[in-house]
């Protein structure tokens, strides 16, 4: 039979109490639950079952609480991600570039254009998905002009819209 994982009492039970109640996170607050009733002498398969866990993970929970503290119980899937590429500078270079500069090879900034202006500054391969998640960050959104008709006249098209204006008042 495997001996019990201990918890290791960083906090006491009032002050585990009052961490799971003023918690507004919903997944720390079940990481405080399962902590403050293992501290209480409930089994691990049994708060594994209350909080909707597998026992394996109220065991990992119970090592990453002995090893960290209450740091351990928060939820790190925020911030399990890649760190953001571009600094705060580039990405203020970036953002007046596509603003006021003119894209290499001219005509309108695209993902692969963002992505070889990032290229160049980070001196590696950038992905053009990756880029446009960039102009997407920023706000940006793809713009492209109407396109114009073969035959369209701008002689015909300024008399139908002096004509117009008598009809529709």
């Amino acid at each position: 039979m495997p001996r019990p994982l201990v918890v290791t009492p960083h906090l006491s039970l009032s002050e585990l109490e009052e961490q799971f109640r003023l918690c507004q996170d919903s997944v720390e607050k079940i990481h405080w639950q399962a902590i403050m009733l293992l501290v209480q002498g409930r089994r691990t398969a049994e708060v594994a079952e209350i909080c909707g866990y597998k026992p394996d993970w109220v065991r990992r929970l119970i090592r990453r609480y002995n090893k960290h503290g209450p740091d351990g119980l928060r939820d790190r899937r925020q911030d399990n991600g890649r760190s953001c590429l571009l600094s705060d500078d580039q990405l203020a270079e970036l953002y007046d570039a596509v603003l006021h500069g003119e894209p290499p090879g001219g005509g309108l900034w695209t993902g692969p254009k963002v992505a070889c202006w990032m290229s160049e500054k980070l001196s590696r391969r950038i992905s053009p998905q990756t880029a446009w998640d960039y102009l997407k960050r920023m706000g940006m959104s793809k713009q492209t002009p109407r396109p114009r008709h073969v035959r369209a006249s701008a002689s015909l098209q300024d008399e139908f819209k002096k004509n117009s204006v008598a009809v529709w008042q």
